[in-house]
Parts: C-alpha cells; structure tokens; sequence
C-alpha cells in the first residue's frame, strides 16, 4: 500500500512462505521496487526477498503497518467470501482472487477520486 495514496500497488494470495513473498515482490511496480520503503511485521520472510537498504521490519508499536491493517479489515467486512462461515464462498481460487482484484480496483479508483489535484 502506497502511504501517500493508500491505494494498493500489488497483492498476492498466498500462504506466508519465501515463494509467496517473491511472487508479491514481483507484482510490485519498478518503481517501487527501486526506490520505496517497504514497513513489514517481523516475519523472517521478508528479509530474503526486500532488499535490506529498504526493508523496515518493525513492530505493531511502531505504527507504520495501521493503513494496512485497517485495509484488510475492511477487505473481510466487504468481500463476504473471506469470512469463513459465509453462503457465499470461492468454490475456485480463481474466483476468490477476482472477487479480491475486483474489491481493490474499486477502492484504488474511489481513492483516487478522493485525492486532491
């Protein structure tokens, strides 16, 4: 998530493996790759895969992860198929992620809109 925009730039659905966080790294944009900070959890993960001038692992207490946290609640409160005793589940994965893809696209686009200039 971009902290100036606090659009989201990349997702991957995953578990929290070293493949699953490289195949983030690589949906991210060159750009941010290049020259962004990246504020992760504590997860030995992230190490291996964010290059080290650019990876802050840091603590809840730090608050720097809040916008993502907050993002991801409000990805389970809107998208019903991640709560788990829902009706209306992904019975494929490919339908689970679009439903996801589908959710980001709006709020990128609703903020946006929101953004001065």
């Amino acid at each position: 998530m971009d902290t100036t925009t606090r659009q989201v730039i990349a997702f991957y659905v995953g578990d929290r493996s070293g493949e699953s966080a490289e195949a983030l790294w690589e949906k991210i944009p060159a750009a941010y790759q290049e020259r962004a900070l990246f504020y992760t959890d504590q997860y030995e993960v992230y190490r291996s895969v964010i290059p080290p001038a650019q990876h802050r692992a840091i603590t809840k207490h730090a608050r720097k992860t809040n916008h993502v946290e907050r993002f991801n609640c409000t990805l389970r409160q809107r998208v019903s198929r991640l709560v788990r005793t829902t009706l209306s589940f992904s019975k494929k994965l490919s339908n689970h992620i679009g439903a996801i893809r589908y959710f980001i696209c709006d709020y990128n686009l609703t903020r946006s809109a929101a953004l001065p200039g």
